[in-house]
Protein backbone atom coordinates (compact mmCIF):
# COMPACT_ATOMS: atom_id res chain seq x y z
CA UNK A 1 0.00 0.00 0.00
CA UNK A 2 1.51 3.15 -0.93
CA UNK A 3 1.03 6.58 1.11
CA UNK A 4 -0.70 8.06 -1.70
CA UNK A 5 -3.50 5.54 -1.39
CA UNK A 6 -3.48 5.54 2.52
CA UNK A 7 -3.46 9.59 2.54
CA UNK A 8 -6.77 9.73 0.08
CA UNK A 9 -8.83 11.16 2.05
CA UNK A 10 -11.38 12.26 -0.72
CA UNK A 11 -13.20 9.03 -1.10
CA UNK A 12 -17.26 9.03 -0.26
CA UNK A 13 -17.52 6.94 2.70
CA UNK A 14 -20.58 6.44 4.91
CA UNK A 15 -18.03 7.79 7.86
CA UNK A 16 -17.15 11.29 8.61
CA UNK A 17 -13.84 12.17 7.76
CA UNK A 18 -11.51 12.29 10.78
CA UNK A 19 -12.93 8.51 11.10
CA UNK A 20 -12.22 7.53 7.70
CA UNK A 21 -8.65 8.95 8.41
CA UNK A 22 -8.23 7.42 11.71
CA UNK A 23 -9.18 4.01 10.32
CA UNK A 24 -6.99 4.50 6.74
CA UNK A 25 -3.74 5.03 9.26
CA UNK A 26 -4.64 2.59 11.64
CA UNK A 27 -5.17 -0.34 8.88
CA UNK A 28 -2.05 1.36 7.10
CA UNK A 29 -0.03 0.69 10.69
CA UNK A 30 -1.60 -2.41 10.91
CA UNK A 31 -0.38 -3.74 7.94
CA UNK A 32 3.14 -2.29 7.75
CA UNK A 33 4.14 -3.25 11.94
CA UNK A 34 2.63 -7.17 11.37
CA UNK A 35 6.36 -8.28 10.66
CA UNK A 36 7.77 -5.70 13.37
CA UNK A 37 5.62 -6.74 16.25
CA UNK A 38 6.32 -10.43 15.22
CA UNK A 39 10.51 -9.87 16.24
CA UNK A 40 12.68 -7.17 17.11
CA UNK A 41 13.15 -4.57 15.14
CA UNK A 42 16.42 -3.08 14.03
CA UNK A 43 15.36 -0.12 12.37
CA UNK A 44 12.47 2.13 12.37
CA UNK A 45 10.53 1.99 9.35
CA UNK A 46 9.77 5.24 7.53
CA UNK A 47 6.86 4.68 5.94
CA UNK A 48 5.08 3.73 9.22
CA UNK A 49 6.98 6.82 10.48
CA UNK A 50 5.33 9.04 7.87
CA UNK A 51 1.97 7.78 8.28
CA UNK A 52 2.31 8.48 12.10
CA UNK A 53 3.82 12.17 11.79
CA UNK A 54 0.71 12.40 9.58
CA UNK A 55 -1.85 11.37 12.25
CA UNK A 56 -4.11 13.71 13.94
CA UNK A 57 -1.99 12.64 16.98
CA UNK A 58 -0.02 10.35 17.03
CA UNK A 59 0.17 9.89 20.53
CA UNK A 60 -3.32 8.31 20.53
CA UNK A 61 -2.34 5.58 17.83
CA UNK A 62 -0.59 3.08 20.21
CA UNK A 63 0.90 1.42 16.80
CA UNK A 64 2.22 4.72 16.30
CA UNK A 65 4.22 5.55 19.51
CA UNK A 66 7.19 3.05 19.86
CA UNK A 67 8.34 4.31 16.35
CA UNK A 68 7.91 7.62 16.73
CA UNK A 69 9.69 7.53 20.30
CA UNK A 70 12.55 5.47 18.70
CA UNK A 71 12.93 7.65 15.49
CA UNK A 72 13.31 10.72 17.53
CA UNK A 73 15.91 9.30 20.27
CA UNK A 74 17.91 8.30 16.62
CA UNK A 75 17.70 11.84 15.52
CA UNK A 76 18.80 13.06 18.87
CA UNK A 77 22.06 11.00 18.66
CA UNK A 78 22.64 12.26 14.89
CA UNK A 79 20.92 9.09 13.12
CA UNK A 80 19.37 9.71 9.19
CA UNK A 81 15.83 10.45 9.05
CA UNK A 82 14.46 7.07 7.94
CA UNK A 83 13.52 6.91 4.11
CA UNK A 84 10.50 5.38 2.56
CA UNK A 85 10.75 3.51 -0.69
CA UNK A 86 6.75 3.37 -1.12
CA UNK A 87 5.89 6.81 -0.39
CA UNK A 88 4.93 7.79 -3.95
CA UNK A 89 5.53 11.40 -5.49
CA UNK A 90 4.49 13.88 -2.95
CA UNK A 91 4.60 12.05 0.01
CA UNK A 92 7.67 12.30 2.23
CA UNK A 93 9.09 13.41 5.64
CA UNK A 94 12.42 15.04 6.68
CA UNK A 95 13.79 16.29 9.65
CA UNK A 96 15.79 19.82 9.94
CA UNK A 97 17.34 21.24 13.47
CA UNK A 98 15.62 23.93 14.68
CA UNK A 99 17.62 27.39 14.63
CA UNK A 100 16.09 30.40 16.87
CA UNK A 101 14.69 33.54 15.49
CA UNK A 102 14.72 32.09 12.14
CA UNK A 103 13.35 27.98 12.65
CA UNK A 104 11.16 28.16 15.55
CA UNK A 105 7.95 29.01 15.74
CA UNK A 106 8.12 32.53 17.81
CA UNK A 107 6.28 30.76 20.70
CA UNK A 108 8.47 28.54 21.41
CA UNK A 109 11.46 31.02 20.49
CA UNK A 110 13.40 32.84 23.76
CA UNK A 111 15.63 35.94 23.85
CA UNK A 112 18.49 36.32 26.14
CA UNK A 113 20.40 39.62 26.63
CA UNK A 114 24.34 39.46 26.44
CA UNK A 115 27.10 41.39 26.43
CA UNK A 116 27.37 41.14 22.97
CA UNK A 117 23.63 41.52 22.28
CA UNK A 118 20.45 39.17 22.34
CA UNK A 119 21.00 34.93 22.23
CA UNK A 120 18.08 33.31 20.88
CA UNK A 121 17.59 29.67 21.40
CA UNK A 122 14.28 27.17 21.01
CA UNK A 123 12.71 25.30 23.03
CA UNK A 124 12.65 22.17 20.25
CA UNK A 125 15.52 21.12 18.91
CA UNK A 126 14.33 19.79 15.22
CA UNK A 127 11.16 19.35 13.21
CA UNK A 128 10.01 16.89 11.04
CA UNK A 129 8.19 18.08 8.47
CA UNK A 130 5.49 16.00 6.16
CA UNK A 131 4.63 16.63 2.98
CA UNK A 132 1.42 14.80 1.28
CA UNK A 133 0.95 14.83 -2.00
CA UNK A 134 3.62 17.72 -2.56
CA UNK A 135 2.01 19.77 0.18
CA UNK A 136 3.26 20.67 3.58
CA UNK A 137 1.18 18.43 5.78
CA UNK A 138 2.13 18.69 9.13
CA UNK A 139 5.76 19.82 11.15
CA UNK A 140 6.36 18.13 14.30
CA UNK A 141 8.57 20.04 16.67
CA UNK A 142 10.82 17.44 18.78
CA UNK A 143 13.21 18.07 21.72
CA UNK A 144 15.99 15.69 23.54
CA UNK A 145 13.53 15.35 25.92
CA UNK A 146 11.54 13.62 23.70
CA UNK A 147 8.38 16.12 23.98
CA UNK A 148 6.84 17.26 20.98
CA UNK A 149 4.46 19.70 19.27
CA UNK A 150 3.05 19.24 15.71
CA UNK A 151 2.58 22.12 13.67
CA UNK A 152 -0.80 21.47 11.20
CA UNK A 153 -1.21 23.15 7.60
CA UNK A 154 -4.35 24.55 6.68
CA UNK A 155 -4.81 21.59 4.23
CA UNK A 156 -4.16 18.86 6.86
CA UNK A 157 -6.72 20.72 8.77
CA UNK A 158 -8.98 20.80 5.52
CA UNK A 159 -8.49 16.64 5.58
CA UNK A 160 -8.16 15.83 8.90
CA UNK A 161 -11.49 17.82 10.63
CA UNK A 162 -10.03 17.44 14.08
CA UNK A 163 -6.19 17.55 15.50
CA UNK A 164 -4.03 18.36 18.17
CA UNK A 165 -4.78 21.48 19.01
CA UNK A 166 -1.06 22.51 21.06
CA UNK A 167 0.66 24.07 18.65
CA UNK A 168 -2.38 26.48 17.83
CA UNK A 169 -3.27 27.04 21.51
CA UNK A 170 0.36 28.22 22.43
CA UNK A 171 0.53 30.13 19.66
CA UNK A 172 -2.70 31.59 21.09
CA UNK A 173 -1.25 32.14 24.71
CA UNK A 174 1.85 33.72 23.01
CA UNK A 175 0.14 36.69 21.53
CA UNK A 176 -2.06 37.46 24.30
CA UNK A 177 0.59 37.76 26.35
CA UNK A 178 2.67 40.27 24.07
CA UNK A 179 1.84 44.11 25.17
CA UNK A 180 -0.53 46.04 23.68
CA UNK A 181 1.17 48.34 20.62
CA UNK A 182 1.57 51.92 21.76
CA UNK A 183 -0.75 53.96 20.76
CA UNK A 184 -0.32 57.08 18.72
CA UNK A 185 -1.10 60.43 19.95
CA UNK A 186 -4.02 62.11 18.76
CA UNK A 187 -5.79 58.43 18.27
Amino acid sequence: MTIAMAASLSSPSSFPLRQRWTASVLATVAAITGAFVAGPAHAVDGCLVLLCFAAPSWHSIPQCVPPIKQVLHDLAFGKPFPTCSMAGGGNSANNAWASAPSYCPPQYTRVFESDIGPVYTCDYTGAVSVSINGESFTRTWWSMSGDTVTEFSPTAKAQLGTWDPRFDDDYAAWLASLPPPPVEPGN
